[in-house]
């Protein structure tokens, strides 16, 4: 098929290198602007773009589709279809039906459920037992359209959202394949019961509040792994928390009860992997001998 790619983040890769190994026909690859990244704060392309300029195909980074010319330049393409992945800007409805299939949508949840900006997360903070991918025929609202494919996989007990960001981009770029491999396919409407809204991540969620309960603690820390981090201080220190589980303990909220096991508002949790300010990500065996944190320290 004749295709415009549309996607931004790393979770967007995946899929355009999928799409290219099936044999489609990118006519252009769309993408956000290059963002000023790295402590120079040098203006870097998203890592789409990257992987669309090495494998040789036209990349565009319009800042707005709602203009009469963009609109125009997309619908010059003359495309069968448009992939779209995490891609970031709203499509206006000249565009969504422009390709003679419509705009087509990799989505990382089992819709309705988790409609919007970050249904990773939302999943495992919200301890969802299972996750999936959903491909959508896409529509003006938001994450609204029929469904084309959709198929569900478990989230591991200890599962953060990177791990289950990387098992969710491999799904997808399958499905994409198979389905586009599969058209024309009967859309099935969404169903009007169940649906929830991904909410992007706000900063301030991202403190730990220890008084919660374990488990609760235990998803909020996988849930925000590897970025925005979940984190504490101990002292002056910051501490982002990236891995964790639910364990058996009593004490105060805050309090460090043996090793790396925490106590919370009910129960407490054992941090598997901790990090801290301007050093890398360990293990807790590792960070535990180069920060070593005495029992009965409170974490707040």
């Amino acid at each position: 098929m004749r295709l415009a790619f549309m996607g931004t983040p790393e979770f967007s890769v995946l899929a355009l290198d999928a799409l290219i190994a099936a044999g489609h026909d990118i006519a252009a690859v769309y993408t956000q602007p290059a963002r000023p990244a790295g402590r120079g704060k040098k203006p870097r392309p998203s890592p789409v773009a990257e992987r669309a300029a090495k494998s040789g195909l036209e990349v565009r980074t319009p800042r707005t589709l709602r203009d009469a010319q963009a609109q125009a330049e997309f619908a010059a393409l003359d495309l069968d279809a448009a992939v779209v992945v995490a891609y970031g800007l709203i499509l206006p409805q000249p565009v969504l039906d422009a390709p003679r299939l419509g705009c087509i949508n990799i989505h990382a949840s089992l819709l309705p459920r988790w409609r919007g900006a970050a249904p990773i997360h939302r999943a495992v903070m919200a301890g969802d037992a299972e996750t999936g991918i959903a491909i959508m025929q896409m529509e003006a609202g938001l994450d609204t359209g029929p469904v084309l494919r959709m198929e569900a996989t478990p989230i591991g007990p200890e599962e953060t959202t990177g791990a289950l960001h990387d098992r969710l981009a491999r799904m997808g770029a399958r499905l994409i394949v198979e389905t586009l491999a599969d058209l024309p396919l009967a859309p099935v409407p969404q169903p009007e019961e169940g649906v929830t809204y991904a909410t992007k991540i706000d900063k301030a969620e991202a403190r730990i509040d220890w008084t919660r309960p374990a488990e609760e603690v235990a998803r909020l820390i996988r849930g925000l792994s590897p970025f925005p981090g979940a984190w504490c201080m101990t002292g002056e220190e910051r501490l982002k928390l990236l891995g964790a589980r639910p364990v058996a303990g009593l004490g105060a909220p805050g309090e460090v009860l043996s090793g790396f096991t925490v106590a919370c508002g009910s129960g407490a949790v054992e941090i598997t992997r901790a990090q801290r300010a301007g050093k890398g990500a360990q293990d807790a065996e590792t960070f535990l001998r180069g920060f070593p944190l005495e029992q009965g320290t409170r974490l707040g």
